[in-house]
Parts: structure tokens; sequence; C-alpha cells
């Protein structure tokens, strides 16, 4: 079970899996996924987790990913998975097949970035951060006026890495972020996240709070529809949106090392497990 360095043990809600996994003679450990010390060879199967540093170091990354490959381990998700997911580029792809994306401008490297001439008019607030990131990594929220400031600051960064430059949509402060996960491309639960006063970050640790709740079938239908997308099997996706008049807008949708929320919905542990078991069992028939 792949996790960093600051987490050496997993987190907590992860730990929990080992012994669940070794009802079923399934032998889990936690392994920091950069640690030059470990053969990778003593590992039937990989299950990306709490890897939360690899947007930290994405050459590393890349080049790790690479060496799995050559050695022909596999993972949970498959490496072709991560690949993709990996990248925010993927958006493109996804809004290119009819998934109904925020307003999103994407913004190859340059050296000569200019984000008052792609910003459009009627956009009032905008977020921008890298395409390769997570957790608010280098993320900006700014009222549009402050554009000239944001260009300065983003410009180095513009040289090195590809970014989202994205519409701030008001509803994330009143109505929340909703994620919807997934085992086995099948619905498991679905979590509300609202950020803290007067911030736009749903995550924990900027004073998010979250909700278990149950999402009308449509909106489930409309996630099972991204999720649908992946043609490999997909051990976990978490599909984040908003949620506006009844029709969901993709924000992002994890499949590397989401927070899968086993400790806000009953039952959710025991269908990740379990859905760890059938695709095992997929992979290896025998």
């Amino acid at each position: 079970m792949l996790t960093c360095q600051r987490l050496p043990e997993l987190t907590v809600a992860d730990q929990a899996l080992i012994p669940e996994l070794a009802q079923y003679n399934i032998k889990a450990s936690p392994v920091v996924w950069d640690d030059p010390s470990i053969n990778w060879n003593d590992f039937n199967f990989l299950i990306f987790r709490n890897t939360w540093d690899y947007f930290e170091k994405e050459s590393k990354f890349n080049s790790w990913l690479h060496h799995i490959e050559i050695l022909g381990i596999k993972t949970l998700n498959t490496l072709t998975t991560i690949k993709q997911n990996k990248h925010k580029f993927y958006l493109r792809e996804l809004n290119n097949e009819g998934i109904q994306v925020i307003p999103t401008i994407f913004i190859d490297t340059t050296k000569a970035l200019h984000l008052a001439a792609l910003i459009p008019q009627h956009w009032k607030k905008a977020v921008i951060k890298p395409a390769f990131s997570a957790g608010s990594y280098l993320t900006t929220f700014f009222e549009t006026t402050d554009v000239d400031k944001i260009n300065s600051q983003y410009q180095s960064i513009a040289s090195e890495k590809e970014l989202l430059l994205q519409e701030f949509m008001p509803q994330i402060q009143t109505l929340g972020e909703t994620s919807f996960i997934f085992f086995n491309k099948k619905f498991s639960h679905c979590v509300n996240k609202k950020p803290a006063e007067g911030d736009f970050r749903v995550q924990v640790q900027f004073g998010g709070t979250y909700t278990c709740i149950d999402p009308e079938p449509e909106l489930i239908a409309k996630a099972q529809k991204i999720v649908d997308t992946f043609q490999d099997p997909l051990l976990y996706a978490r599909v984040d949106g908003i949620v506006v008049e009844n029709e969901l807008l993709l924000m992002e949708i994890e499949c590397i090392e989401p927070d899968l929320y086993f400790n806000l919905c009953e039952g959710s542990m025991h269908r990740f497990v379990a859905s760890v078991v059938e695709i095992i069992a997929q992979t290896n028939p025998s």
C-alpha cells in the first residue's frame, strides 16, 4: 500500500485496511513510494493510497512510474489510469467527450503568460493552479481586477508548468463541493464538503467540514457516466464536482490518492476491501 515519507505507516483510516485485507489472506503493508531500499518485485500488487507528495516531486514520480512499468508490477489503479489522472488536462478530454466541466482555460507552458487576454470579460473571480497538482498546491483565488498581479506571480511557474485557469464558482462557498466515491466502478457513498467561512478551499486542513449524504439517483448516474469513460479497471475513483440546479459540474476525478472518507460513511471500507478482492481475482483468475 503506497504512501509517502511524511506518512510512513499510512493514515489511521488506511491502516485499518491491513487487518481487513488479512481476512482474505491478502498480506498488505505500507511502503513509501520513493524509498530506494524497496525491492518492488517482492509485491504482487501496489495500491496507491497516501502518495500525497507526488505532485511536489513531479520528475521523480514520473521516473518511478516508468520503473514500475518496466518491472511489470501490477498496480491499482492501473499505471495507464495514474498517468492519465496525474495531469489535469484530462478535464479537457472529458469535456470533449460531453462531460460538463466547470469553465476552464488550459494553459500550456509559456514564457509569455498573459492572463488578461485569456480571462472572459464576464468572469469576476478566478482560480489558477498547476495542471500537475493536488491539495491546493500553488493554487490561488483572485479577483479578475487583480489579474496583472497574479500574472506576475505565475509568470515563472508558467514557464515550467502547464496551468489551469478556472472561473470561480460561488456555489462552492454555499452549496459546497460534492464527492461521489466509486469502488470497482460501482457507486459506494457520497460526501459534501463545505469550506470555512470566508475561504474557498474545502480541505479539512483549511477548516472544511465534511458530511456523508444521500444524493439523488440522477446525480449518481451523472457521476457514473464520468467513471465509465475509463477503459481500465478502477479500484477507486472520486468524482468531485459542484451541483448546480441538479446538474453536476465536474471539478476533477481523483484516481491516484484521494481521501475516501471511510470514517464518515458506514460500510465504505468493507466495500473497498471487497473491490480489492474482486479486482485481484479478475486479474489472477487462477
